[in-house]
């Protein structure tokens, strides 16, 4: 396999969404095309991709705001798991924190996802004692922007 990770480019949106969606990571209060572009108005170098022969089989975005480093959509193509995709994605988006001072990343996982909190376990990540708590800006819902 010839992988290479790289920053994300716009002619990689059409194929991450795609690969977001086969892995589950789209739901309903998630519009992945708006999370793009917010990304991409925000340091679009925490935003890669893992290419393999001219297909994108992974991504990872993250984020910096002073304080802690954030991941989100971390996704391995089903069929290319178990290669060290996720692992080699995670260490560039680390290698590039690291580089702008970030001392310490948190990331999110669903607690029925019990294969994702392993892998995250397996390359260094511990569960901290905390409670995640959140509330939505921006209504990204289907049903938000289509009222009835």
């Amino acid at each position: 396999m010839n992988l290479q990770i790289r920053t994300f480019s716009e002619s990689d949106r059409a194929a991450v969404v795609a690969l977001w969606h086969a892995c589950g990571l789209v739901h309903p209060q998630n519009d992945p095309d708006r999370d793009i572009d917010r990304k991409l108005a925000d340091r679009v170098d925490f935003f890669i991709v893992a290419e393999s022969d001219g297909t994108i089989v992974g991504s990872a975005m993250g984020g910096y705001e002073g304080h802690r480093g954030w991941v989100n959509y971390v996704a391995v193509d089903p069929a290319q798991r178990r290669l060290g995709i996720g692992r080699r994605m995670m260490g560039e988006l680390e290698r590039r924190l690291a580089a702008v001072g970030c001392p310490k990343i948190n990331l999110q996982i669903r607690a029925s996802n019990v294969a994702v909190a392993e892998f995250y376990r397996s390359i260094g990540f511990a569960q901290d004692d905390v409670i995640c708590m959140g509330r939505r800006l921006i209504d990204d819902s289907v049903a938000a922007q289509h009222p009835r």
